[in-house]
């Protein structure tokens, strides 16, 4: 009789263990997917010119981006161009690249849809052949 006793507290015991880490597994990941609307958010733009050698295109996209730049919920950006390093990693293919960091994802959602953005895009979209986008979040 002391045996079966035994093997049901212990039953009981590892069921409230599992339990708890369940619910601790779940709460850690509701707390994870909060923390993450706070967190920063960057967003880099590459584009390639159809005309990739053309200064007077180049120009247009740098002003375009100049006044684009203005969008309220970005926090910082910078706009690039390839630099001269030659390495098998990198790709310089690219004609200019625009950098922007957002204090969180919500203030990136809103720039997708902001009317300077949609305004950009539809003022420059005939200058470029390619766009790549590359968004990324805190990985610790």
């Amino acid at each position: 009789m002391q045996k079966k006793n035994t093997s049901r507290r212990r039953f009981i015991k590892q069921a409230g263990v599992l339990t708890a880490a369940i619910n601790l597994g779940i709460f850690a990941n509701s707390n994870a997917e909060s923390m993450n609307a706070d967190q920063p958010f960057l967003h880099h733009v590459y584009f390639w010119l159809k005309n990739s050698g053309n200064k007077e295109d180049f120009n247009k996209l740098l002003e375009g981006l100049k006044k684009l730049s203005k969008v309220k919920t970005i926090d910082k950006f910078y706009i690039g161009k390839p630099a001269d390093t030659k390495r098998d990693v990198i790709d310089s293919s690219y004609s200019v690249s625009w950098l922007l960091f957002f204090k969180n994802r919500a203030d990136q959602d809103s720039y997708q849809t902001d009317p300077v953005h949609l305004k950009f895009v539809e003022e420059c979209s005939n200058l470029w052949s390619r766009v790549v986008v590359y968004d990324t979040v805190d990985a610790v």
